[in-house]
């Protein structure tokens, strides 16, 4: 016989009292860390728990009972619903705030690090339309709200285009508008919803694994180019040339149009081919009077105004007065190696992906820039004594790394280099302060500069300047 399910409690009044990490708030009750989203300091509100633990709980807003001061209106209409944009109900001036306490605590209780003072956080100019790229899924499986559950209600179509349910890997939500993204991607999202669903086309059924339609992506740029790419489960080539044909004529914004047939079990591109059906097969981004080429796998900040403002810090950083050879650890396509190249003497940029490099060359050469190297390989194989001996070692590294940070063979070989300088760019400022204990050891913080570079998100970039102690 099943054991029954033991019902999960309701709590009453209960008063949020601080932020917590993935955009989510605490409460406290009897002792135990509550976690809730979707809500503020201040707020006093009753809570359905979803789960139980011996040391914490996280739980759903069943209703307000008292809306804190600190709360703004929530501006985008899938708020509480969609997995991003969780802190639009903070006012910006007060999630800088918590993204800089972040950054200081990180770095303080996890890098047990001599800290200068922290620089006030560089908040982002735009806190909407602030993206550059942004994925949407097909889903023929629509994610329906509580209330609709509850409802007697029929729906036409469970078909949707938008983003998946936070924890629900088959549920997606259909997006009307995003507030992301330039409105341009919601036009175009929206026409393709219309035309598929007018035309019959399916949407993906990711537990099936049939369906045509399964995911779509829309970058732009700086300088009004904009790639669409429209990602198949199999191919047709009559409806794919029909639809593709109806967005070119619809859309003549659109410069680069391309498409993929993937019938792999999972949604990632870098291993399929792009066709492309009209216009260029990339896009490029200005910065400073250099141009950078973005292909459909290639990686760019996907915030653009501010990444300017965050490769400009890394450069004061840096200190470079024009005969310093440079290291740019996980280089990507090369962005920072070549927006500094013009102050070094010689940049190499090393990175594990062999497309991402072979991107990093042809921005160099499109810039006419010729005192770069770039490397593909794995960190820790490419980074050791052997490649020291053959190319020096470095008078300054530049390292952004992945969210997990840095392995600890990059750092003793980057503690074995001995530069003057280490310039570390983070997306996760808990990561970046374990790597700086062990950085501790030979060098000395000497500036520290929060950037926000996603609004109305809980993430947060962080440069921090490191020079060396005593060079023997």
């Amino acid at each position: 016989m099943a054991r029954k399910k033991k019902s999960l409690p309701i709590l009453e009044n209960i008063l949020i009292t601080d932020v917590a990490s993935e955009g989510k708030a605490i409460a406290k009750v009897d002792g135990i860390v509550v976690f809730v989203p979707f809500v503020v300091p201040g707020d006093v509100v009753n809570l359905q728990v979803t789960k139980k633990r011996s040391s914490f709980m996280e739980a759903r807003v069943i209703d307000f009972v008292k809306k804190s001061a600190k709360r703004a209106e929530p501006f985008c209409e899938h708020f509480g619903l969609c997995g991003g944009c969780k802190w639009q109900i903070l006012p910006y001036e007060e999630q800088l705030k918590y993204k800089q306490s972040e950054v200081e605590n990180n770095l303080r209780r996890i890098g047990k690090v001599e800290l200068p003072d922290v620089s006030l956080i560089l908040g982002s100019a735009k806190t909407i339309f602030y993206r550059n790229k942004l994925e949407f899924t097909f889903s023929n499986r629509r994610w329906r709200t509580y209330e609709e559950m509850n409802s007697e209600k029929e729906f036409g179509t469970m078909n949707a285009v938008g983003f998946h349910i936070p924890g629900m890997f088959d549920k997606v939500l259909d997006i009307h508008k995003c507030w992301l993204q330039d409105d341009i991607q919601n036009q175009i999202r929206n026409e393709i919803r219309a035309y598929a669903l007018e035309n019959n086309l399916t949407f993906f059924d990711i537990r099936a694994q049939e369906g045509f339609l399964r995911t779509m992506i829309i970058r732009t740029t700086s300088t009004g180019e904009l790639m669409l790419i429209v990602v198949f489960f199999h191919e047709d080539k009559k409806e794919r040339e029909k639809l593709l044909q109806h967005l070119a004529d619809k859309f003549p914004q659109i410069t680069s149009l391309s498409y993929i047939i993937n019938s792999k079990a999972n949604d990632t591109i870098t291993d399929q081919e792009v066709v492309v059906f009209k216009g260029n097969e990339a896009i490029y981004e200005e910065m400073e009077g250099l141009r950078f080429k973005i292909g459909p796998k290639s990686f760019y900040q996907t915030n653009s105004e501010q990444a300017y403002e965050l490769y400009k810090i890394a450069r004061n950083f840096a200190e470079l007065t024009g005969d310093e050879l440079v290291y740019d650890l996980y280089t990507g396509t090369g962005t920072i190696a070549n927006f500094v190249a013009k102050n070094a003497r010689k940049v190499i940029g090393i990175e594990y992906v062999p497309e991402a490099i072979e991107d990093a060359k042809i921005n160099s050469q499109i810039n006419g820039i010729e005192n770069t190297l770039f490397f593909a390989g794995d960190m820790r194989d490419v980074l050791n004594a052997d490649f020291f001996a053959k190319h020096e070692k470095p008078d300054v590294i530049i390292t952004d790394p992945p969210r997990a940070g840095m392995h600890n063979d990059v750092i003793k070989a980057i503690l074995s280099a001995k530069p003057e300088r280490i310039v570390y760019v983070s997306c996760n400022s808990a990561t970046q302060a374990r790597d700086l204990n062990l950085l501790d050891e030979k060098y000395k913080i000497t500036a520290v500069q929060p950037v926000d570079m996603f609004p109305h998100t809980h993430h947060v970039e962080n440069v921090v300047q490191l020079k060396i102690r005593n060079k023997i």
